[in-house]
């Protein structure tokens, strides 16, 4: 278990050899990447939904303190992080099945969750962005703008294209495809969060 723990970090520098590993779907190598999986989805969807519109207006009625947008955030984002998991992990499998992929739907749950460690990392930020700009950050029309937030944004759209770009490395490296095939199974499970991310933050 310690070994897929390391390599939820190590698929920060070297993906490959992390991607590589999913191939094996022994019983033992399943349930010992089960937990950091598990990590990954939950904090990823946390860093999902506080980058809503809806994270930005929590307090704007007053019935929100910040003990309840932490009860939120968690609640919201494990739903958030296990439904997408989920669904676009089907988006991911059937986009390689359609090319000719023999894996199972699980296989690729787990290179879609390892692959969005970078959105899990970006919670890092939040500690910065609440020491800088404290609730604002859930009023609509507080402190939160200028070129500090841009930069803060910049940050967190970075992740979501590191995900994207770990996506296809995983995919390639899981089934020894071609970049371009690889990207072509990839396609509907990148365009799909990307375009729900849009809609909850406008």
């Amino acid at each position: 278990m310690r070994d897929w723990w390391l390599r939820a970090l190590l698929v920060l520098q070297r993906p490959r050899p992390v991607f590589v590993a999913l191939r094996d779907e022994s019983k033992e190598s399943l349930a010992d990447r089960s937990e950091p999986v598990l990590l990954i989805v939950l904090l990823a969807g946390i860093a999902a939904v506080l980058a809503t519109k809806t994270a930005s207006r929590l307090m704007d009625d007053g019935s929100y303190d910040g003990l309840l947008v932490a009860v939120w955030a968690f609640l919201a984002g494990g739903i958030y992080g296990i439904a997408g998991y989920f669904l676009f992990g089907a988006v991911l499998h059937g986009g390689g099945k359609a090319l000719g992929s023999q894996g199972s739907y699980r296989r690729s749950r787990h290179v879609l969750a390892f692959a969005a460690t970078p959105i899990a990392l970006s919670l890092v930020l939040w500690p910065v962005k609440l020491a800088v700009y404290g609730e604002d950050l859930f009023r609509s029309g507080g402190s939160d703008h200028g070129a500090g937030l841009q930069v803060f944004w910049a940050l967190q759209l970075a992740a979501f294209v590191w995900f994207a770009v770990l996506l296809v490395t995983g995919v390639r490296a899981v089934h020894g495809w071609t970049w371009s095939r690889a990207a072509s199974a990839c396609a509907l499970a990148i365009v799909v969060p990307t375009v729900v991310g849009v809609l909850l933050s406008v």
